[in-house]
C-alpha cells in the first residue's frame, strides 16, 4: 500500500529539483543522462543527413571530400583534444559539411554531432576565427545546452513523460529540430568564455578568434548579418568580453597559418 505514495513523493520531489533548475538555466539540473544525450543527437544527426542529403548538400566522407575533411578535421580535433572537453571520450565528435555558400552558419546537436555550413568557412578570414566558431558549438554539446534547454522550453511533465517512454513520436519530433535550437544569452555567454579556453589549451591558437569572427560581422553591418548570429543572439558586448577573457588567459597575439584554411575554401 505504501508503493503509490513512494512513487508519488518521488515524482513530486523531481517536479520541486527540476522547476528549481530550470530558475537558472547556465546552472539547470538537467533530467536527462548521457546516454539519453548521444540517443537524442542520433535521432537529431540522423534527420539532419537525409535532410541535407536529400538536398544534395551534404559532403559525405568519400574519397572526393577527404581532403577537405582532413583539413577541417585538422580544427576540430586542435579543439577536442586541448584536454578541455568534459565528454571527449563519451560523445562521437563527428564534424560533417553542409555544401551552401549562401549559408554562414554551424551547430552541434546534443551528443557531439557537429555541421559546418560551406558559407561560413568561405566567410572567414582566418584558421583562429573557424576554431572559435567550432569551440564555440563544441561548448554548446559539452555543456548540454540543448539539453537544459529543452527542460525550460517544455516544462518537466513534458519530458517526465518521455523519461517513461510515453511519447516516443513527440521526442523524436523535437530531437530533429535540435539542430536550430536558439540559445539563451546566458548559454552564449559560456559557449563563448568556454571557447577562449579551449583555443587557449591548444596552444596553437589565438584564443580570442571567436571575436575575430564577430568583429567581421559587425564590419558587414546589419544589410547581410550571417545566420550564425540569427540563432545565436548577442549576450551583448561579446567582442568585450571574449577579448576581455583571452587577455586575462595571456593567450592573445598567436599567428596560425592560414594556408590549410584557404586550401579549404577552394576545395569547396
Amino acid at each position: 500500500m505504501q508503493r503509490p505514495f513512494l512513487q508519488l513523493f518521488f515524482l513530486l520531489s523531481l517536479v520541486a529539483v527540476f522547476t528549481t533548475g530550470a530558475t537558472t538555466p547556465h546552472q539547470g539540473f538537467s533530467l536527462f543522462s548521457i546516454e539519453d544525450d548521444k540517443a537524442l543527437g542520433d535521432q537529431v544527426a540522423a534527420q539532419t543527413d537525409s535532410t541535407y542529403r536529400a538536398k544534395g548538400q551534404l559532403l559525405d566522407r568519400n574519397s572526393k571530400n577527404a581532403r577537405a575533411y582532413q583539413l577541417l578535421d585538422g580544427v576540430v580535433n586542435r579543439v577536442l583534444n586541448s584536454g578541455q572537453i568534459t565528454y571527449r571520450k563519451q560523445f562521437p565528435w563527428d564534424v560533417k559539411i553542409i555544401k551552401d555558400d549562401a549559408t554562414q552558419n554551424a551547430f552541434a546537436t546534443p551528443g557531439g554531432h557537429i555541421y559546418v555550413f560551406s558559407g561560413l568557412i568561405k566567410y572567414l578570414d582566418q584558421e583562429d576565427q573557424l576554431a572559435g566558431v567550432i569551440g564555440h558549438e563544441i561548448a554548446h554539446a559539452d555543456r548540454r545546452h540543448s539539453i537544459k534547454s529543452l527542460q525550460k522550453q517544455y516544462g518537466v511533465s513534458f519530458l517526465l513523460s518521455i523519461a517513461l517512454g510515453k511519447n516516443p513520436g513527440q521526442l523524436a519530433q523535437i530531437a530533429a529540430g535540435l539542430g536550430q535550437l536558439k540559445f539563451s544569452r546566458d548559454y552564449e555567454r559560456e559557449a563563448d568564455a568556454y571557447s577562449v579556453a579551449y583555443l587557449k589549451a591548444t596552444n596553437y591558437y589565438s584564443c580570442d578568434g571567436t571575436a575575430g569572427f564577430f568583429i567581421k560581422a559587425e564590419k558587414a553591418g546589419q544589410s547581410n548579418p550571417p545566420e550564425f548570429l540569427s540563432t545565436h543572439p548577442n549576450p551583448g558586448s561579446r567582442i568585450a568580453n571574449i577579448q576581455a577573457k583571452a587577455k586575462q588567459l595571456g593567450c592573445t597575439g598567436r599567428t596560425s597559418s592560414n594556408a590549410n584554411l584557404t586550401e579549404l575554401k577552394k576545395l569547396l
